[in-house]
């Protein structure tokens, strides 16, 4: 489908609300799995450990392709690689609809992921090229509130549909969402503009940047490292408050919704606040020591009435720092890297991201929910000196 035409500069506002619900659409779908894990684990009797795999499954399939589709998002734009990611999303959640077995629902969980892998690059390099930099940490972090926003989301509607309608309408609901976000694409999608190749090797801004600089791989450790107790919070919330505060589904699955809910709200403030202060890394090193007191403080006061109150705040500290890192790598790429340093951005985060649900349920099966907390926290705590000095301020 040929793009629009360009006879004047789209509204920038519409470009971040598709781009929002393009990304919202694929982290439905790669989040329905852990919160399928209560039906899995009660319901149908497997271990924590074997649906933690289910749970990773998409998360797998996107870490594998995230670098890939940053290079043809560079090579080809990003209106035509959402189209075909969200396009492709869509029939993988509409064939889970239809597994006959759990092997079968994994292996299109994993294809769906690489599918979705799209939206990440190419929805933030719609945003970061239609906004200027004085308002990009703001409308960056509008941005990635679409991650907590589309957990909770799935947090509130799949534990409940699939306990009253089963897997199969859970996965069509999830294919609709993706249909609907292709389509936004296609009718409204304006690619940005950016200079060629040869403008930018006069201006300097087109060689590799990471030739001679650690500060893109830095940020990108920092990620990896904050990306466990996020993972945790996000992947055994749920269970946690089932198994052991003993809450309801339903009530569960509210509290986790409106914590995503107030998680993406703490990544506008943090866009707001670097835009301020012209730095996206500073406020980092803040977030990954309050993630670790956070994690800290939910192994120390488990069983007590503490340990909910702590449970909240890790859940919103834990994401707040998403949005400034994602900035910073697309600021400090050039246009014809962001997509490939993103790609690489968020390669670390899900191969995190994959291992944490199998890993911390095992963890969680041996030693308790206290003893994986206190570990996800010192990964956080790890974090601290790894955010790198350099102030990264957007650019004039």
């Amino acid at each position: 489908m040929p793009a629009p035409p360009i006879t004047r500069a789209p509204n920038r506002w519409l470009m971040l609300a598709i781009s929002m619900f393009a990304q919202l659409a694929a982290t439905v779908f790669t989040n329905a799995p852990p919160a399928l894990i209560p039906n899995l684990h009660f319901e149908r009797g497997l271990s924590l450990s074997q649906t933690g795999l289910i749970a990773a499954a998409p998360l797998a399939g996107t870490m594998c392709t995230l670098i890939i589709w940053g290079a043809i998002v560079d090579r080809i734009g990003e209106r035509v690689s959402l189209l075909i990611g969200l396009s492709m999303l869509a029939i993988s959640a509409g064939a889970a609809a239809l597994a006959d077995s759990l092997v079968l629902l994994a292996v299109l969980l994993f294809l769906g992921g690489a599918a979705g892998a799209s939206t990440n690059s190419a929805s933030g390099r719609v945003v970061s090229g239609w906004f200027p930099p004085q308002r990009r940490g703001m409308a960056m972090g509008i941005r990635q509130t679409a991650q907590p926003l589309g957990v909770g989301l799935t947090a509130v509607l799949v534990p409940n549909l699939v306990e009253a309608r089963g897997l199969a309408v859970t996965m069509l609901t999830v294919a609709a969402v993706c249909a609907l976000a292709a389509v936004l694409v296609a009718a409204m999608i304006v690619d940005p503009p950016r200079p060629s190749m040869a403008e930018s090797r006069r201006t300097g801004h087109g060689a590799n940047p990471y030739r001679g600089d650690r500060t893109l791989l830095r940020i990108h450790g920092v990620s990896i490292a904050l990306t466990v107790p996020q993972q945790t919070v996000w992947t055994y919330m749920l269970v946690w408050l089932i198994a052991t505060q003993h809450w309801s589904t339903a009530a569960a699955s509210a509290l986790v919704g409106t914590t995503q809910l107030l998680s993406a709200l703490s990544r506008v403030g943090a866009g707001i606040w670097s835009d301020r202060i012209g730095s996206r890394v500073r406020p980092i090193r803040y977030f990954a020591f309050g993630s670790a007191i956070a994690m800290g403080g939910l192994a120390v006061f488990s069983g007590t009435p503490l340990a909910l109150t702590f449970m909240i705040v890790a859940s919103i500290i834990a994401v707040a720092h998403n949005g400034l890192a994602f900035t910073a790598v697309a600021e400090i790429a050039s246009p014809h890297w962001s997509g490939r340093a993103m790609g690489a951005q968020n390669t670390g985060q899900f191969l995190t991201a994959t291992a944490v649900p199998p890993v911390m349920g095992a963890l969680i099966a041996v030693a308790g929910y206290p003893i994986a907390f206190a570990v996800a926290g010192c990964f956080a705590l790890l974090a601290v000196p790894v955010v790198p000095a350099r102030n990264v301020t957007p650019e004039a």
